[in-house]
């Protein structure tokens, strides 16, 4: 009962940033209270002032809007922070989904939060969430990554880090980059883990396949499709036998690395592929240093 009263004195009382998540594809996928904040704001800051405008058309609501994407988040959130000054309400969407998640939004958040202005995060749709409520894991922890650099290089390299961890790793891709992507998992996690590969979630060719993911890569090449909208890759984490192995391996990847790296940056590095909890890393690593003298 407190909470709501908090929500009703943030709409009527203090301008306050409401981060407003919106549909991923089906417009109906909108909460009430979502509707509601976004006609009562002075001003909606979206990632496509277009694709918002078909939103807002389709539920019949006459807002200000403006722009705020990857390229002037800064510029706009100034612009945010001058309106919540002046007393108006501001509500952040994105594109699709939730806003600040692998998506603008990070940046207005911070700052408005800085100046002292309430934050109201309004959820909703989450194309994560939404994949992984459909792919049938039974994995106890989850791993969002988000989606991977663009460079090859990169890409290994990140791969190679997640390798060895035990979750069920959950990936963001775009279409024109998604066969290259698998291609690398499979080289990177090998071809017999499992992936689920969700495409238009929610949209009229909604598709959910799950395979091994050395298959993947074909059963996206037969249709063509098939790489078609934006994707959400769930890729089992490494069998219990490969972390534990990777846990067994923690000495020796620690005296490699503190050859080259100061003691903190090689626990980082050490924990992040995945030879255990740093905390129990920089005690090894520590202990070890101290019997090298």
């Amino acid at each position: 009962m407190e909470q709501e009263g908090d929500h009703k004195q943030a709409v009527t009382g203090a301008p306050s940033l409401y981060v407003v998540a919106t549909p991923i594809g089906n417009l109906a996928d909108i909460t009430l209270r979502a509707l509601a904040t976004l006609k009562s704001v002075a001003v909606v800051a979206a990632e496509d002032t277009r694709v918002t405008a078909r939103l807002l058309a389709h539920h019949r609501i006459d807002a200000r809007v403006i722009s705020l994407h990857a390229h002037n988040e800064r510029r706009a959130a100034q612009k945010i922070l001058d309106l919540l000054a002046q007393g108006k309400s501001v509500a952040l969407v994105s594109d699709a989904g939730t806003p600040g998640i692998s998506d603008p939004g990070a940046i207005p958040v911070a700052m408005a939060r800085a100046a002292g202005f309430p934050v109201v995060p309004v959820p909703g749709p989450n194309a994560a969430a939404c994949a992984l409520s459909a792919a049938g894991s039974t994995a106890p922890h989850v791993l969002f990554y988000g989606f991977l650099p663009a460079h090859a290089a990169a890409r290994r390299r990140e791969l190679a880090a997640l390798g060895p961890l035990p979750y069920l790793l959950v990936f963001y891709e775009a279409p024109h980059r998604v066969i290259a992507s698998v291609g690398a998992m499979t080289e990177a996690f090998g071809a017999g883990r499992t992936i689920t590969i969700a495409r238009e979630l929610t949209k009229l060719f909604e598709t959910i396949h799950v395979c091994a993911l050395g298959e993947a890569a074909a059963w996206l090449e037969a249709d063509a499709n098939r790489v078609r909208g934006e994707f959400v890759l769930l890729v089992d984490g490494a069998p219990a036998a490969d972390a534990a192995a990777a846990g067994a391996d923690a000495p020796r990847m620690l005296e490699i690395l503190l050859r080259e790296l100061p003691l903190k940056q090689a626990v980082k590095l050490a924990a992040e592929l995945g030879a255990g909890k740093r905390n129990d890393l920089y005690e090894l690593a520590l202990e070890m240093q101290s019997r090298s003298g």
